[in-house]
């Protein structure tokens, strides 16, 4: 099972803000999260596969 990550961690790994990473998932951007029961994770392999696209 993959690690899943709060917005905090992944916002640290992406260099942005947890308010950008808020307004990615309004707008359905950014890397696949999961809402559970009003938690938002993030698996950490979406993560990094969204980091390694972004650098492309």
């Amino acid at each position: 099972m993959q690690k899943l990550l709060t917005s905090k961690e992944v916002a640290g790994m992406l260099d942005v803000s947890e308010s950008t990473l808020s307004r990615w998932r309004e707008a359905g951007t950014g890397p696949r999260f999961a809402n559970l029961d009003g938690i938002i994770r993030y698996a950490q392999g979406d993560v990094i596969a969204y980091a390694e696209g972004k650098r492309a």
